[in-house]
């Protein structure tokens, strides 16, 4: 007997005409094996996760194993010292985290300054058990997304786990750990005892721990007398102590205090009108005390570098030992030199026929490396680091004035210009885009021809900008670039004359190419980092890297050693083998010298931080002399050497006014002297009677045009 149903396969659809059973049989066979296929997967997924489950267990076992007793947390300090020593083995500071730890009871803590720090840092703290889950999978969508721990999504008693006991990076294991700690210290710890642990722990910058000592030192009250703006500002820190100080940069802090402002303001802890008046609340700030660090500008910017490297909590807790560049020696002249120099700007001065009661500049720096390894031997970035800690050597940001003008002349050096190449100090206009440009000398006189290499001696703005011309703007900057300028530089015909601003520490670098003969070498603060075992934790490798022929800096450097014997730099002359350029901006707001040994470069640097003018401060006068002052000591124990003399060049008795050889057609009062050129770029003809009669009457005009402008400035 043959079983038969509407689903047999002999059965025939009345409308298609196909066999409706095979269909439904095909179909019956398709599910049972997707259903199989599913099934194994299943089963091998169990086993895997079974498996994944037990070795996570096992995992979590291990680490717990290891982890130590959240019993003694409330009483745990930690008591690594990290030390900083100076090339010659001065101990420069001792990093403590307790050093600057005030331990109280949460009742003599702001309820303002709680209530804010939950807002911010973990707005869940009252009502999870130690992690959040919610938090860690918002984390881990973040680092899945940027392939990278990007998020931490810690509450605060993991936060309060990882300060104790845990390395700051951000790794699985340790994650695991802190989790793990975070169960173990809520299930030992009240809510308030936690909260309480954790603003006595948590680090505020300047090597502050604990909301105390923070409240202590940026306001000068105790942490119950916070207020809103207050305590908001310093929760704002947290993300960043060091970066958003209002001691470094109080427009920083104040965009992390409207940050938590708003955020509190959302969660409805504080209205709108209680989050505009706490930002608009005016921050005083307290009155630093005297600060620890030894040569101060150079070891915070060491540990700022450490912090960068290693995280604050490593830097302030680790036990490194950090062996550094700096020349105590040098360091303490650096900084009796700037002392001496300020006492002597405060004194009354006869200016232009005028007594002034100052010469009105308030601050100074000076920055000194050798050339050859990058070493920072001295760093002062200011006159007093416990008054003002912005480092004036690597922060700011200034005007560089004719300090730039060698990047000028070395590109047309490049261009195949010589140091005997002459061009014509003369009034010029200059059609540009932003219209007529004409660029004025600083004595508002001018010297008709002249060779390069005396343009350069006298500083002579209108021969720079026509060179700047000639070569190019955009090759200038590629050449200030190639030497270290990496601040924003607009390529444009007044560049010469300093207008684009860039820092001491940039400039300083730049320089320092050239007294290594076109050989580059980064700048470093730090030589060598040992844990607390001796263990080699980072060895500084001086890379060297050539970048310009040293043909062309040797003729660079034979004229930039005329402007301390014959030119504007002369105030800094030293008895032994030197180059420099004095650097002076417009309405003497800031006065440079920048000079060089093959030994030392060092920077000297005058003005005042809100850009006020000095009275008549100019490069060659208090920076050279400071700059005389410092190097005569520094470079005592350096035997005086030469440097290196340029190549392929050929050495011709030339009339400045021609251009051409002297001849007897050359006029006695005619300025003639040997100019060097390099081979097949030097003049090949001489003097003749005609020559003399179109440089009269050329000399004629020139003078007219000077009388004009000087009786235009008259004028006006």
């Amino acid at each position: 007997m043959i079983f038969r149903s509407k689903h047999h396969i002999g059965r025939v659809s009345p409308v298609s005409g196909r066999s409706v059973g095979a269909a439904y049989q095909a179909r019956r066979r398709r599910r049972q094996r997707f259903y199989g296929v599913l099934q194994k997967l299943f089963m091998i997924g169990s086993v895997l996760g079974a498996i994944g489950a037990i070795s996570l267990a096992i995992l979590i076992y291990n680490i717990s194993q290891k982890l130590p007793d959240v019993e003694g947390i409330s009483t745990y300090i930690p008591a690594e010292t990290t030390k900083i020593y100076s090339a010659d083995g001065m101990i420069l500071a001792e990093l403590h985290r307790e050093e600057n730890r005030i331990l109280i009871p949460i009742e003599r803590i702001s309820p303002t300054l709680q209530k804010t720090v939950t807002a911010l840092e973990d707005t869940n703290f009252y009502n999870h058990h130690g992690i959040d889950i919610k938090g860690i999978l918002r984390a881990l969508y973040k680092d899945i997304l940027a392939m990278s721990f990007v998020e931490g999504g810690s509450t605060l008693t993991q936060q309060l786990a990882r300060n104790l006991f845990l390395y700051k990076q951000k790794k699985l294991i340790r994650k695991l750990a802190e989790m793990i700690l975070a169960i173990q210290i809520e299930r030992q710890y009240t809510k308030t005892e936690i909260l309480e642990m954790y603003l006595n722990q948590v680090y505020w910058g300047h090597n502050a721990y604990g909301i105390e000592s923070a409240s202590q030192m940026y306001f000068g009250k105790h942490a119950n007398e916070l207020t809103l703006g207050e305590s908001a500002g310093l929760v704002g820190m947290l993300k960043g102590p060091e970066l958003f100080s209002p001691f470094r940069s109080m427009e920083r802090f104040k965009k992390r205090q409207k940050t938590v402002l708003q955020r509190m303001s959302q969660l409805g802890i504080i209205t709108e009108e209680d989050r505009d008046n706490a930002y608009n609340q005016e921050i005083v700030l307290s009155v630093r005390k005297k600060h620890r660090y030894k040569a101060p500008f150079f070891t915070s910017y060491v540990v700022e570098q450490l912090v960068e490297m290693y995280g604050e909590e490593s830097t302030f807790t680790s036990g490194m030992k950090v062996y550094t560049t700096l020349d105590y020696r040098l360091q303490e002249h650096a900084k009796n030199t700037i002392d001496k120099y300020i006492e002597l700007g405060n004194r009354p001065y006869w200016i232009k026929g005028e007594k002034v009661p100052s010469l009105n500049y308030q601050e100074a720096a000076i920055l000194s490396i050798d050339p050859r390894t990058g070493y920072i031997k001295a760093l002062q970035g200011g006159v007093n680091f416990t008054s003002n800690e912005f480092n004036r050597a690597i922060q700011a940001k200034r005007q560089p004035g004719s300090a730039f003008k060698p990047f000028v002349y070395l590109a047309a050096l490049q261009k195949g210009f010589s140091p005997g190449s002459i061009f014509n100090d003369a009034p010029v206009t200059f059609n540009t885009i932003e219209g007529p440009y004409s660029p004025q000398n600083y004595t508002l006189t001018y010297t008709g021809r002249i060779p390069m290499k005396k343009a350069l001696e006298k500083s002579i703005n209108v021969i720079a900008v026509q060179i700047n011309d000639l070569v190019g703007p955009q090759n200038v900057v590629k050449v200030a670039r190639q030497l270290g300028i990496s601040s924003p530089l607009k390529p444009v015909l007044s560049l010469p004359l300093g207008a684009n601003e860039v820092t001491m520490m940039e400039l300083t670098s730049a320089y320092m190419v050239l007294a290594n003969m076109g050989v580059k070498v980064e700048p470093t603060a730090i030589v060598r980092i040992e844990d607390r075992n001796g263990i080699p934790l980072y060895e500084h490798q001086v890379q060297e890297r050539k970048v310009f022929d040293p043909n062309l800096i040797a003729a660079l450097i034979d004229m930039m050693e005329g402007i301390v014997n014959y030119g504007t730099g002369r105030g800094a002359k030293l008895p032994r083998p030197m180059a420099g350029k004095t650097g002076t901006t417009s309405n003497y707001k800031d006065a440079w010298f920048m000079g060089f040994t093959p030994q030392m470069v060092t920077a000297t640097w005058v003005g005042n931080d809100d850009n006020t003018p000095m009275n008549n401060v100019t490069g060659g006068w208090i920076p050279a002399r400071m700059w005389r002052d410092y190097m005569k000591d520094a470079l005592r124990n350096e035997k005086a050497q030469a440097f290196q003399r340029p190549r392929g060049m050929v050495t011709r008795k030339v009339n400045w006014e021609t251009g051409l050889l002297a001849s007897k057609y050359t006029p006695e009062e005619a300025k003639v002297s040997y100019l060097e050129y390099w081979a097949g770029k030097e003049p090949k003809k001489y003097d003749s009677a005609e020559t003399q009669q179109e440089i009269k009457e050329e000399r004629s005009q020139v003078q007219k045009e000077q009388n004009e402008l000087l009786d235009f400035f008259e004028v006006n």
